[in-house]
């Protein structure tokens, strides 16, 4: 009876740390092939067929419809352009320009991925129809637990967060130039209530 019970014993052990160590493995990585650019990061080959496994095992898991190559490319930001994580206490100025695309749009989003919804009458994204731009077609974004004028992005949060820049109908998911493209910078202008 003791043999039994140890064999029980080990391979429920075996089995849940093989599980456990493969979901840690999925949470910590995305796949590999990312693309940074300050602190926007997005990877290129994780909605193709090269995709690595680890890249198809995490959309498995997360049950997502990526976009295909030519259709679109998603960015991730959870720090500033100083390297510092993005905190719901504090405020961010998203400035300059997108590289081109046809429509993009902008959100918060959890550590885990999943979409702030600060309240119903709060904007909780922005989109490329919507943003008020300067006259060289440069906008400045305020991520803020505040309300500021002109474009604003509600936070209403506790902990991090990230921000979600997705380019549709862009010639810049099929190009090799991803390096080259200028993305938007994330500046914080204060906490608290500042």
């Amino acid at each position: 009876m003791r043999i039994p019970f140890l064999v029980a014993i080990a391979l429920a052990i075996a089995f849940g740390g093989g599980i456990a160590s493969s979901i840690w493995a999925l949470k910590a990585t995305a796949g590999f092939g990312s693309i940074s650019i300050g602190p926007w990061v997005a990877f290129p080959q994780a909605q193709t067929a090269a995709a690595d496994p680890y890249a198809k095992a995490h959309r498995a898991r997360a049950g997502e419809l990526l976009f295909g190559s030519a259709e679109g490319l998603m960015f991730s930001a959870a720090t500033d352009d100083s390297g510092a994580r993005l905190s719901a206490a504090c405020s961010y100025d998203i400035s300059g320009i997108t590289p081109p695309a046809r429509f993009w749009t902008l959100y918060a989003a959890t550590a885990d991925g999943v979409t702030l919804r600060p309240g119903p009458d709060l904007p909780s994204a922005i989109n490329s129809w919507a943003v008020l731009r300067a006259r060289d077609s440069s906008f400045v974004i305020h991520a803020s637990p505040v309300a500021k004028p002109d474009n604003w992005l509600a936070i209403r949060h506790s902990g991090s967060f990230r921000l979600v820049l997705t380019l549709l109908d862009t010639p810049t998911a099929g190009s090799s130039g991803l390096i080259d493209l200028a993305m938007p910078k994330i500046v914080k202008t204060g906490c608290g209530n500042a």
